[in-house]
């Protein structure tokens, strides 16, 4: 498995798609895939996991929805990663840039950028299959790389003005 074939894989069809139906989605798709190939998928998944582990994207996170644990954030980089390649590298490289999104998934009227346990499901599926699990690949440091973002609203607004005009606090 290549990136383009991964990308083409995680990539949700639209920004608001719900977390359910791109998880069964991406399930589908992966039921299509041999061991070998879950395995390389799954090594790929755990490398953009790693790129995304920034202070800078967790602080935008922290502005749209105030994530501000460990857990949140994983489902949150799995959203940004949804998203397709394009829009994970320009939000690794300048996370203010997802203020562009025209829409978000939502719950209870609110922005809900997070998907639950997609990173998991190559494994799942993989388990199920071998009675085995996938070789563990770490998504992450022991800490986010970069500076830890401040969580002071004058800061915020400074650092993320586009998800501060559209996420005001």
């Amino acid at each position: 498995m290549n990136e383009a074939e991964f990308w083409q894989l995680v990539t949700r069809q639209s920004p608001e798609q719900d977390q359910q139906s791109l998880a069964e989605q991406l399930h589908d798709k992966l039921m299509a895939l041999s061991d070998e190939q879950l395995a390389a998928f799954d090594k790929h998944f755990a490398i953009q996991m790693r790129r995304s582990y920034l202070w800078s994207l967790w602080g935008a996170a922290y502005v749209v929805t105030g994530c501000d644990s460990e857990y949140a954030f994983a489902e949150f980089r799995c959203f940004v990663i949804s998203l397709g390649k394009t829009w994970f590298e320009q939000a690794i490289a300048n996370p203010d840039v997802l203020g562009q999104l025209e829409q978000w998934p939502e719950k209870d009227g609110y922005a809900y950028p997070f998907v639950d346990e997609y990173d998991l499901i190559a494994g799942q599926i993989y388990e199920d299959r071998t009675g085995k699990e996938l070789p563990f690949v770490p998504s992450g440091q022991a800490s986010p790389q970069g500076k830890k973002f401040n969580n002071k609203k004058k800061h915020l607004k400074a650092v993320y003005p586009q998800l501060s005009a559209r996420f005001p606090f």
